[in-house]
């Protein structure tokens, strides 16, 4: 088993910044891959960026803003979201997995999620 909590979730201003984290514990050799995903209310969960061992992935949405990061010593990924919009308030989660994909399907693990809220 893996157990990933994700922080840094919180309310931000339309241009503004925040980075998440997601602490993994437990087995975490078996998941190498780490994604960050997204659902806003009424909405499906939608993949936002994902890190394997040397490759990273965006959605197109977010791709130029948000920057995908990992500390192998922590076991810790982190998510830097930059100039944040209204259309980013989500509730993001974290997921580990055994590949590098943009679909629900192909993660075996998430945390509880943290909300972001951007205000215009």
């Amino acid at each position: 088993q893996v157990q990933l909590v994700e922080s840094g979730g919180g309310m931000v201003q339309a241009g503004g910044s925040l980075r998440l984290s997601c602490a993994a514990s437990g087995r975490t050799f078996s998941t190498y891959t780490r994604a960050w995903f997204r659902q806003a209310p009424g909405k499906e969960r939608e993949f936002v960026s994902a890190i394997d061992w040397s490759n990273t992935n965006y959605a197109d949405s977010v791709k130029g803003r948000f920057t995908i990061s990992r500390d192998n010593a922590k076991n810790t990924m982190y998510l830097q979201m930059n100039s944040l919009k209204p259309e980013d308030t989500a509730v993001y989660y974290c997921a580990a997995g055994r590949f590098l994909g943009r679909r629900v399907d192909d993660y075996d693990y998430w945390g509880q999620g943290t909300q972001v809220t951007v205000s215009s």
